[in-house]
């Protein structure tokens, strides 16, 4: 291992749904030779689990009570992320409608926000060779001294058309309604709500193939470790 080894890099991508961040992370991380972690992926785990379990999702205190409870692991290799929650391995139960229609009220407790907070820094600082961390606040709150924090941002109408191809069965008219609702309610939530940090990049997706996004991203990470 030479002197001059790389420190680890922390970078941080936030940005609403559709907009190519977990393609992006993924991609960058398996690129540069860093870690991922999905966020997202620890709310919907902690959703299932509280819908799995009958908790009612109106009431949070109930959530609050038991937001303890689940043990979350998640698996940080870009090419084959994983999540398990009590051994039980979620990463395809926690995309179904049920859960994406609930994950937004369940993260909104702070309580929630709170535990899963602290489970992605122990990830981010046990990183030897550095961490992409996506999601909303990680920027903002989750990892305020990352390395590099990335905004993505793209319109609703492409992120509609994004989701709606990832979404089976998904018209993109009614995908564009829910994301706008999901903004609405990510961005208003009093803990931790979906927003541009001040020293945040960032980077409209909007026109941009993912193979572009991606090229971006990997330069940016570059500049910051050629800098340190």
């Amino acid at each position: 291992m030479e002197n001059g080894a790389a420190q680890p890099v922390i970078v941080a991508i936030d940005g609403p749904s559709g907009t190519g961040k977990s393609s992006t992370s993924k991609a960058v991380a398996a690129q540069l030779g860093l870690s991922y972690l999905d966020t997202g992926a620890q709310y919907r785990a902690i959703t299932w689990w509280m819908v799995t379990n009958g908790i009612d999702i109106e009431d949070p205190t109930a959530i609050a009570a038991v937001a303890g409870k689940p043990e979350i692991l998640s698996g940080t290799d870009p090419a084959a992320p994983t999540i398990t929650v009590d051994g039980i391995d979620v990463a395809g139960p926690i995309r179904t409608q049920e859960v994406t229609a609930k994950v937004s009220a369940v993260s909104a407790v702070p309580e929630v926000r709170a535990r899963i907070t602290e489970l992605q820094r122990s990830l981010a600082a046990s990183t030897e060779q550095g961490i992409v961390v996506e999601g909303r606040d990680i920027g903002t709150t989750v990892l305020p001294d990352a390395g590099l924090k990335i905004f993505l941002t793209a319109s609703p109408e492409a992120r509609a058309a994004r989701r709606s191809g990832e979404l089976k069965g998904a018209d993109v008219h009614s995908t564009r309604e829910a994301l706008i609702k999901r903004d609405a309610a990510d961005s208003s939530r009093k803990t931790s709500p979906l927003a541009k940090a001040d020293d945040a990049v960032e980077v409209d997706t909007t026109e941009l193939t993912l193979a572009q996004v991606i090229e971006c991203v990997v330069t940016l990470v570059e500049e910051k470790r050629a800098a340190k």
